[in-house]
């Protein structure tokens, strides 16, 4: 199930609101990500610290790679890849009919 996400967009950008709403009311972030987490029946509090933590990135407010920056560095990964077996199979290609041109031919 690699690659689902089972929490949608919605209700992420919902929690990590409500953190930033409710974090002066509690001691500490974990505490607010915690009573949050909680509220909002999500499996664990730190899939909503995760969440957190991006978005903050997201904004500029902590040092990380930003989820668009991601998305784009996944996306020339994948294109690369297939550049690279395009290239095999040209490679290949180009071998299999070199072959073809040294071999001698007969003539009836």
């Amino acid at each position: 199930m690699a690659g689902t996400k089972p929490y949608p967009q919605e209700l992420r950008d919902r929690a990590v609101r409500m953190v930033a709403e409710v974090r002066p009311n509690y001691e500490s972030d974990w505490a607010a990500i915690t009573a949050v987490a909680g509220r909002l029946w999500i499996g664990t509090a730190e899939t909503l610290r995760k969440w957190v933590r991006q978005a903050q990135v997201d904004d500029g407010q902590r040092p990380g790679v930003t989820s668009d920056e991601s998305a784009e560095l996944k996306r020339l990964r994948r294109e690369n890849a297939e550049l690279r077996r395009a290239n095999e199979i040209l490679k290949a290609a180009s071998a299999f009919f070199a072959a073809e041109l040294d071999r001698p031919t007969t003539r009836s």
